[in-house]
């Protein structure tokens, strides 16, 4: 079987739950021929990281980025001081990258498939409909397993199915018309 490159995109994980999900998502993907690749952990490069990050997703046919937990806001507001002023106490900030990585593979037409740890902040690319696609919601706290549910086989086949289309179309002369 062909492995097909694809782009893993997540924080650092710095919890042993963080750190089986990305073992048990990188094994479903291998056992499906595809190829995850993750800057720093499969692939190196010297030059600055958003063109190691472009190099990367070039060679790629699909993203899935891991927006995991990463800074916790005790007491914080957003808009202080303003008739807009929200609360944002007890939640998460996941990685600037998580917003980025898909960012760019979305400029690119690439398939993405972004899963956000709860608690993090649904902002930027992370906020539901900005790109047009469902984005799981994953609880880590959970003891149910998340890659045994109807969410994660009907969301990872849709996406599959995108990634083997972006294969299929690379083979095929331009269109003129």
């Amino acid at each position: 079987m062909m492995n097909i490159s694809i782009f893993l995109s997540y924080p650092k994980p710095y919890t042993k739950k963080q750190e089986e999900f990305v073992v048990k998502l990188s094994q479903y993907l291998e056992s499906r021929g595809l190829k995850p690749r993750t800057l720093g952990i499969t692939d190196y490069d010297m030059d600055a990281p958003l063109t190691a990050i472009r190099r990367l997703m070039m060679e790629s046919n699909g993203l899935i980025t891991i927006a995991f937990r990463r800074a916790f806001i005790e007491k914080g507001s957003g808009k202080p001081k303003s008739d807009n002023e929200y609360d944002i106490s007890n939640q998460w900030l996941t990685s600037p990258y998580s917003h980025i990585e898909p960012a760019m593979a979305f400029q690119i037409g690439l398939p993405i498939l972004i899963f956000r740890e709860s608690g993090v902040i649904a902002d930027g690319i992370l906020e539901q409909g900005v790109t047009g696609l469902y984005m799981p919601e994953i609880n880590l706290d959970n003891e149910i397993n998340y890659f045994d549910s109807q969410e994660w086989i009907q969301v990872i086949g849709k996406w599959e199915g995108h990634v083997r289309a972006v294969v299929q179309n690379k083979g095929c002369p331009p269109k003129l018309y």
